[in-house]
């Protein structure tokens, strides 16, 4: 089995895994910090799994694994800011070479920021670190968008 394909099937699997997770709970935070929760400990090679959720024009700390983030960030800036900007998913092979990176774990060096959409409006971004660079790529973003959705479907 290539490693795509094993990446999808995990994907797959978390998807099943959330939706039992949340069945049945509505609240958005209770659902994300278990959301961050499963997915720091299924995906491998994670330093940082988390939330930050739209407050006027700031994303502000949500649910997370790992070590203590930055609490609020203006949307457009950093990584979570230009993903919480544009409404799409951004994916940064090295953050080193992204400019205005916010560093709150020097240990992250890639990252992958998934917004939270409900219709129209910004909830807030997900938000994933790696220690290796390039860790991430259009499976991850395909996969978590999925576990996104379910988030944001189950948590009304």
């Amino acid at each position: 089995m290539n490693q795509s394909k094993s990446k999808i099937d995990l994907y797959d699997q978390l998807a099943a895994q959330l939706s039992s997770l949340l069945a049945g709970e509505r609240d958005l935070i209770a659902n994300a910090a278990n959301f961050s929760s499963l997915i720091f400990h299924a995906l491998p090679d994670l330093n940082w799994a988390g939330f930050y959720f739209a407050k006027d024009d700031e994303l502000v700390l949500g649910p997370f694994q790992g070590q203590p983030a930055c609490v609020r960030i203006r949307v457009g800036q950093g990584v979570c800011g230009a993903g919480a900007s544009k409404c799409e998913t951004v994916i940064v092979p090295n953050v080193h070479e992204f400019p205005g990176h916010i560093a709150c774990d020097s240990a992250s060096n890639s990252e992958i920021v998934v917004p939270l959409m409900k219709g129209e409006r910004l909830i807030g971004v997900l938000d994933l670190d790696s220690p290796l660079i390039g860790r991430f790529d259009a499976d991850d973003a395909d996969g978590l968008e999925r576990l996104a959705g379910i988030l944001i479907e189950v948590s009304g």
